[in-house]
Formats: C-alpha cells, structure tokens, sequence
C-alpha cells in the first residue's frame, strides 16, 4: 500500500452515501449493493475463577489488600455476542445493540457492565477491527473480487496519532522518566505548563505518518476525512499485514509497545465489487458486496456475523427487539 494525493478514485463511493445523513447504516455504507453483512466486533468478558466480580460498592468498601488480593486472579477473555446475551437474558439479532443486549438503563454506564452471574463486560471496541479478524475477512474478500491486487484503503485522520499536526505538543504522550532530576523537572514542566504554552510559537508535532502525507490532500466524505493509500487489498488477508503497512506504529514500538496498525475504516477493490466500513462510532463492520460473499461471511464460525437488509438501521437505540 502507498499513500495516494489523487482522491478522485472515492468518488464513486461518496456518490453512494446519503448526505445529508439520514440515520441509517448509509450515511457511511454506499447504497446499491445486492447484500450487506453485519460484522460483530468481540466483547471482553472479566471473572474470578471462585467468585463474582466485585460490584463498586462493594469494591469501595475492600482494604487496599484485598484489591491488591483480586489482582492477579481477574481472568480477561473475548465475549461473543451471543455469550454476552446469554448472560444478560437477552435476544441477540441482526440489528441488535450492546446498550440493550446488556440491559443499559437509560443514565448508565453502557461501557462496562456486570451481568447477573456476576462477569464484568466491557463493550466492543468501535471503529477497529484486530489485525488477525481483518485477515480472516479478507480472506472472503479476495475470493469475490476480480482485482484482488488493486484496490484502496481509507483510513480515517482522527485515529491515535496518525497524521501530524501544528500545535503545543503531541496527539498523545508516552508516559518519558529520566534518572536526571533537572531533566525529569523539564519533562514534568513542559506536560503541566499550559500558560506557557499558550505563548509558545506552535511547531511540527510528528504524527506516525509523514508530514508530507499529514498535510496532504483528503479523502472527504460526509462528516469523515480519510487518507487514502493504493495497493493490493489481498495484503490484509495475511495474518501479519501489520508489519506492511505504511501506517504502522513505530512511534510506539520505540517506546515499548509490540506492532500495530490501525485497521482500515473503507478497504475497496478497483472493481468496486465489495466495500467493507468499519465506521468510527460502530461496534460492528459492515461489509457489502454479492449475496455469495455475504453468504460465506455468516457462515464462517471465526465470526459473529449476520445477514442486514439495505437501509439498516444501526444506531444506538434502534434495537427494539430488546426495548
């Protein structure tokens, strides 16, 4: 994948959303497609092997040497869907939504929640799908496609640190300690020194891409802006596409944090036969093409995945099966 100034190869797929938006899945999922599949991205599921995870209350009434005690016993596992409904005694569909599958109330922390066998959930991450799900789709996708070696991949500019920028200090901050006290007073100053850095003449804060893509041409669609690369969308069905990818974190890996890339959030083939979206405020990826393609995505039991209708809706209160 290379990164690409000329947008102009998105059009087709701009024209093929609703803008204004209308609230449904086609504000960032093109119209016209012959079928859709709805992609369930997992959950994280918490427990103690010999009891139930603590509830806050009962957590804020525990000495510091019980929490210290719970530590090393927490056991942190990926949740299905279906797991997780099961757990709530709830209905998991087509169009269901985390809020309802775990019983939010209306002021409640739909984020993290204690099902009543006692299990801690954390919700789906949105808009990021994990390098080896990716691969496992794109595998399905090279196979319906007749240019498996030519294709896009969006990626939306927001996403931890991507492009750089002109400011005060970086997208975000790696956590720096020096055995120096007089450096260490430096470090701490320029964190916590917001006055000063008001005055300050903004300069170049590096983001993992280079300046000259971080200041380059968009690819615009409603309400998002991508940077958009060229190159063979059957790379992302190998396991170990991360270690390819133009956007690969180094900033991070030199401080300490193993190879990642952001997923793509638009990946589509020169012949437009399928787009897949992992839109940013989604907890699922949509992925639409030919009935077969979608077919084969449900059926493959790597992935919690569901056949949806064009016109979806798949905002956050839109589940009225588990009102």
């Amino acid at each position: 994948m290379q990164w690409i100034s000329d947008t102009s190869a998105g059009d087709w797929l701009r024209d093929r959303l609703d803008d204004p938006w209308k609230a449904t899945m086609h504000d960032v999922v093109p119209h016209g497609f012959p079928a859709y599949a709805r992609i369930l991205h997992p959950a994280i599921v918490r427990s103690l092997p010999d009891r139930p995870v603590p509830s806050f209350e009962e957590y804020e009434r525990m000495s510091e040497a019980e929490h210290l005690g719970l530590i090393d016993q927490y056991v942190d596992e990926p949740a299905t869907w279906a797991e997780t409904a099961s757990a709530f005694g709830t209905t998991l569909h087509p169009l269901a939504q985390w809020q309802r599958i775990v019983r939010t109330p209306t002021d409640g922390d739909w984020n993290l929640r204690l099902s009543p066998d006692g299990r801690e959930f954390t919700a789906p991450m949105e808009g990021e799908i994990a390098p080896e799900t990716l691969s496992i789709i794109a595998a399905h996708l090279v196979s319906h496609t007749t240019t498996p070696d030519a294709g896009f991949a969006a990626l939306w500019e927001g996403r931890g640190g991507l492009v750089g920028f002109l400011g005060h200090g970086p997208s975000r901050a790696f956590l720096t300690f020096s055995d120096d006290p007089n450096h260490q007073a430096m470090l701490d100053r320029s964190i916590r020194d917001p006055l000063n850095n008001a005055f300050r003449k903004p300069t170049w804060q590096e983001g993992i891409l280079s300046r000259e893509i971080s200041e380059g041409p968009r690819f615009r669609l409603p309400g998002r802006d991508h940077v958009l690369f060229r190159g063979a969308v059957s790379d992302f069905a190998r396991a170990d596409w991360v270690l390819d990818a133009p956007w690969r974190d180094r900033p991070g890996e030199e401080h300490g944090f193993p190879p990642s890339a952001q997923s793509p959030t638009i990946l589509w083939p020169d012949d437009h036969a399928w787009t897949l979206v992992s839109e940013i405020d989604y907890d699922s990826t949509i992925v639409a093409g030919s009935a077969e393609l979608v077919a084969a995505i449900c059926a493959d039991e790597r992935l919690e995945a569901f056949s949806i209708p064009e016109n979806a809706d798949l905002t956050w209160d839109a589940d009225e099966v588990n009102r």
